[in-house]
């Protein structure tokens, strides 16, 4: 099976039509100056000289912007200086992010001769009010649309959305999970939001008008709305932003970030509180009143069972009076477990 690498290229802000109430792509990726051509050729080169497995798939992802409403003309010079990679068979496919509106049939007939094969739609919600109170600039039917139009036309579709945006419920980012969905993405993203510096949203939250999210609030929508996904088989490449000096604690100086749900390890705490709840079900299910189990499960999945700073196991023990042993086995299935119980009270 080959190993998987992405060549990541930010293009801040480039081809947003407008500045949406949550963002600041700049701050966000530390980034301010407009990507070249050489710019491309030099990460590619970088990248290329630290992967090591050879037999591997590559790909170069042009992520931060709307990358089909940039000029014609700067999107074919960075797609150019990939060509050559592709051409040698260094590189193996392209992948986009873009806006919904800013997809049509022939944005889509120009990427694939450029060997584009994934395209990520920010999508955030599929609720028009909550677009329209972000000031997004699209709408729900822009996404269906520009959905459709990509899987009809043979390019893996991908979305991003947002959890907790404001006056976004609980209920409405499980709707739009739902929605998406039905769109059949083969992958999403899920990023709670996170308030940045120099954006409407800080504005709002300074004068109180938009409060955002705790950590637990956080891990409990996403809980819902990776359960969903998962029952459909859509595969969850990212929850939460990722942990860089810009996005960071907002206690840290150099942080963009003023307010939200941050933790650099906001995917696990997900993941973690999803196996608490079925390794809870699974004891409650006992006829017993137990007090030490064992739990069987693959070692992919023993961080997550055991929890972010051993959180599971502290948690059963403090609610149950339980004592939880874990235990690797391969003959396991990712994402399955095996509970055995030592021993019960009298």
């Amino acid at each position: 099976m080959k190993k998987e690498y992405i060549i990541p290229i930010f293009v801040p802000h480039l081809g947003c039509p407008n500045q949406c109430s949550f963002c600041n792509q700049r701050k966000i990726s530390g980034q301010t100056k407009m990507v070249t051509a050489q710019d491309v050729k030099e990460t590619i080169d970088y990248y290329l000289k630290h992967f090591r497995d050879n037999n591997k798939y590559v790909e170069v992802a042009f992520f931060g912007g709307s990358f089909t409403a940039i000029e014609r003309e700067k999107q074919i010079e960075l797609l150019e200086a990939v060509q050559p990679y592709i051409k040698n068979k260094k590189v193996n496919s392209i992948r986009v992010s873009t806006r919904p509106d800013a997809i049509d049939k022939d944005i889509l007939k120009y990427l694939k001769k450029y060997h584009v094969k994934t395209i990520e739609l920010g999508v955030q919600s599929m609720n028009n009010y909550i677009l329209r109170r972000c000031k997004r600039g699209h709408t729900v039917e822009d996404v269906e649309r520009a959905s459709k139009l990509i899987r009809w036309n043979g390019f893996i579709l991908g979305h991003q959305m947002m959890v907790g945006l404001p006056e976004s419920t609980k209920q409405d980012d499980i709707n739009t999970a739902k929605d998406l969905i039905k769109l059949k993405p083969k992958i999403v993203r899920i990023y709670p939001v996170l308030v940045i510096k120099e954006t409407e949203l800080a504005e709002e939250c300074e004068k109180g008008e938009y409060t955002p999210l705790t950590i637990n609030q956080a891990v409990e929508r996403c809980k819902a709305i990776v359960a969903l996904f998962q029952k459909h088989k859509i595969d969850i490449i990212r929850i939460g932003l990722q942990n860089t000096d810009e996005i960071s604690d907002p206690k840290n100086k150099a942080s963009q970030v003023i307010a939200g749900p941050f933790h650099p390890a906001f995917r696990q705490l997900v993941e973690s509180s999803l196996w608490y709840d079925s390794i809870a079900n699974e004891i409650k299910k006992v006829n017993a009143k137990v007090r030490q189990v064992k739990i069987i499960a693959n070692e992919e999945n023993i961080n997550e069972i055991i929890g972010h700073k051993k959180e599971n196991v502290l948690k059963l023990k403090e609610t149950y009076d339980v004592d939880v042993f874990v235990e690797a086995d391969e003959k396991i299935k990712k994402g399955k477990f095996k509970i055995e119980v030592l021993e019960v009270y009298e």
